[in-house]
């Protein structure tokens, strides 16, 4: 994924719910100087090409493999030639409560340290790069009646299809053991009303450890990744349902209404209702 590619995926995360896919290549490759992270899971399937990509290590990357970015992983893109596939991001947040929560423990790997790329078998591939374009199928029919059931129900499938993959053995961690519990903390937790002095305490640090522990390995605070946590959340009722933007602050941790209302107004330029207006339309 090249810079071109990261940008695209931030600017997909802003515009969509839960999910959001973006074919990959088509673009001008551009090498990263520095490490980049993202406020959403990145789970990126490639289908030709060659990529090195710095994650933890060096990886080498080609048809068939399949990368596992969590959010606020960082990472870096050395090389990318000719590449194709597809770039899913999701908020994690979104799912930790649901059905699906078992699925995405080899995001949670990763986080701790286990090897962030896998290579899908031969004979699962074709299965695999099928399921994609299904989703971007659906994707592009976001108001019928049993759109998110179906997107839902793809994602499902793509995720088992990792799930039953083998994980590479494990490798050094990137980060602190902290930084890993902190995020898993607020990716539990943050539709609850909790602040920097609770992941502070769930994870027996001091809130100004973890606060420059966080801000040092992802480049965000605690409280922005809780508030983050909460947008995409927000963003998914406010495509999916006809909740009242008053019941959606209630639901993703806001007692307060007109307090979130500021916070989207801030994100993205627009309180909720017009943003709802615009992107169902």
């Amino acid at each position: 994924m090249d810079r071109c590619e990261g940008t695209r995926m931030d600017e997909a995360a802003r515009r969509h719910g839960a999910l959001f896919l973006t074919p990959l290549g088509g673009r001008p490759f551009v090498p990263q100087r520095r490490a980049v992270t993202h406020d959403h899971v990145v789970l990126l399937f490639y289908t030709a090409g060659a990529v090195e990509i710095e994650l933890q290590q060096l990886l080498r990357l080609g048809g068939g493999d399949v990368l596992l970015l969590p959010a606020g992983e960082p990472h870096r893109l050395v090389r990318a030639e000719g590449v194709e596939g597809w770039a899913l991001g999701f908020c994690p947040s979104c799912f930790m409560r649901t059905e699906l929560a078992e699925l995405l423990a080899p995001f949670e790997r990763v986080r701790m340290g286990a090897a962030a790329a896998l290579q899908l078998a031969t004979e699962r591939r074709p299965h695999m790069q099928r399921l994609f374009e299904e989703l971007a199928r659906e994707s592009s029919r976001g108001g019928e009646p049993a759109h998110a059931l179906v997107e839902r129900s793809l994602f499902a499938l793509i995720l088992a299809e990792l799930a039953r993959a083998t994980i590479p053995a494990a490798v050094a961690a990137s980060r602190p053991p902290l930084v890993a519990a902190a995020l898993n903390y607020i990716e539990r937790h943050c539709f609850a009303p909790i602040s920097l002095r609770d992941v502070a305490a769930a994870i027996g640090r001091s809130p100004a450890h973890v606060t420059t522990a966080l801000r040092q390995a992802t480049g965000r605070t605690a409280q922005a990744w809780i508030i983050a946590g909460r947008l995409a959340e927000a963003r998914r009722r406010l495509l999916a349902t006809d909740e009242s933007v008053e019941d959606i602050a209630g639901r993703v941790g806001y007692a307060d209404a007109s307090h979130f209302i500021r916070l989207f107004r801030r994100e993205h330029a627009m309180p909720p209702a017009a943003w709802r207006a615009l992107h169902r339309r």
